[in-house]
């Protein structure tokens, strides 16, 4: 909905749907002198019609009562397909629950019939700035999304920066990749924009849940069989490394690995070849590997549940993600993108966040990071009743992590770790107050393994 900004142009584009000449005559010599364009439809399907061929509006005047059709129908409907478009209701049966009801479906304002000529005046400015200023900040929003948005990443931080950066120099090469980050910080996005911008892109990408699929079953899927190799291989079978042949391979969470696939990925990385099940000869191939992983690998390693040779291997070019605690600045361009995406996709019109709900989305430390942040987004969209999504509708963990102790003055003379230790007892404390004992729900309000949290419980002597 592009709008004319010449300043000798017209001051907006006014289109009234009324079926009584007279109404639209008193209007247009009210409106005409102000150099408004006005235009008009007598009834609400040529009224659609208008808005159908030409969406570029700057404020609309209808009438509740027209011949074919009641306009808050029409109303609903041009919200439905021109959501920043003003809407003015005009009714010589105005009522207050017409009024109400209109609001409610998204009328900017009422105006009665007789009309007061500098009320209309004065009205459709108001209407037709609040057009622009809606596309004014969409338009800003889009542009300022795209300006920070690398792939299908999001953001516009520091710490994302260097990520984008770490993409660019690592793209072209042929090494493998090790991304470490916690659970929903964007690492399979991270691997995906590795793929495009490298010359494998036309290649296949193909993503190997580690952590669903049964060593046996992985095997087979990862390396393939030849026929006869076990019961039930009935014809052979080409694994996907086979068909990733000249593309990328994304191991997500590669800690999960079982060791004797372990053994054989190495194999893939030194000798670029493979031994599918029951096969007498190894096969070459052809692929670069990205592996993932939320664990810390190191400590793994010392407790001998991953190979420190694969580890070596995998870890030529590594970066860790910065969780989205560590990133608040993305929150509101993340927030904006979620909203946008979830409204396209569930046919809503939400348009913002209630104060006190930003607020909370803000402060949260997120434990689930983007993909937690992306979840509260989706289902604020979904339930919202309106164009704000209230605080109300944000997730149960959201509203108890707001409930958690803060540090509000600081003791004089205090020692860090002291300080540490206490606050992280606090925490921990509120956090089992809060699930009435149950560990297993209090380590997901602190986004803790639950085995993480019973050694911090006995560490800290917490009965």
């Amino acid at each position: 909905m592009k709008k004319k900004s010449s300043p000798s142009g017209p001051p907006g584009r006014i289109l009234v749907i009324d079926d009584e000449p007279v109404v639209v005559d008193v209007l247009r010599g009210v409106l005409d002198p102000q150099g408004y364009e006005l235009r008009s439809a007598s009834d609400a399907a040529s009224g659609r019609q208008m808005l159908e061929i030409d969406s570029n509006w700057d404020a609309v005047l209808l009438d509740v009562m027209l011949p074919d059709a009641n306009g808050l129908q029409v109303l609903r409907w041009a919200r439905e397909r021109l959501p920043d478009l003003s809407v003015v209701m005009i009714t010589a049966y105005g009522t207050v629950e017409n009024a109400v009801e209109a609001m409610k479906a998204g009328a900017y304002h009422y105006l009665m019939k007789p009309f007061k000529n500098d009320e209309v005046r004065l009205l459709v400015s108001q209407a037709v700035q609040t057009t622009r200023l809606r596309m004014e900040n969409k338009n800003l929003r889009r542009a300022l999304e795209e300006r920070f948005k690398f792939e299908k990443i999001i953001g516009k931080s520091r710490p994302m920066q260097e990520v984008y950066r770490f993409i660019d120099q690592v793209a072209p090469s042929r090494s493998t990749v090790l991304i470490q980050g916690e659970s929903g910080t964007g690492k399979e996005l991270v691997a995906q924009a590795i793929h495009r911008r490298s010359p494998r892109a036309d290649k296949p990408f193909i993503v190997v849940n580690s952590t669903s699929i049964p060593t046996e079953l992985l095997e087979d899927n990862l390396f393939g069989h030849v026929k006869g190799a076990f019961t039930g291989a009935i014809s052979s079978k080409v694994g996907l490394l086979e068909a990733a042949e000249g593309g990328t391979i994304l191991f997500d969470e590669i800690a999960a690995v079982a060791p004797v696939v372990q053994a054989k990925l190495l194999r893939v990385i030194q000798e670029k070849e493979f031994l599918p099940l029951g096969a007498v000869e190894s096969r070459r191939v052809d692929v670069r590997l990205i592996a993932a992983t939320n664990e810390n690998v190191k400590a793994l390693i010392e407790r001998g549940e991953f190979r420190e040779d694969l580890y070596y291997r995998l870890n030529v070019i590594s970066v860790t993600l910065p969780p989205l605690r560590e990133r608040p600045d993305d929150v509101p361009l993340l927030i904006s993108h979620f909203m946008a995406h979830y409204n396209a996709e569930n046919n809503k019109q939400v348009q913002r966040l209630a104060p006190d709900a930003l607020e909370r989305l803000l402060a949260d430390p997120w434990p689930g990071n983007v993909r937690e942040l992306e979840n509260t987004v989706e289902r604020g969209v979904v339930l919202a009743r309106g164009e704000e999504i209230t605080v109300d509708l944000l997730p149960p963990d959201v509203l108890q992590r707001a409930a958690l102790p803060t540090i509000t003055r600081l003791p004089h003379g205090v020692r860090l770790t002291e300080a540490v230790l206490r606050y992280e007892r606090d925490l921990i404390e509120a956090a089992l107050r809060k699930t009435g004992g149950i560990q297993k729900k209090a380590a997901e309000i602190l986004g803790l393994k639950p085995t993480t949290l019973n050694e911090k419980i006995k560490r800290l002597g917490i009965q």
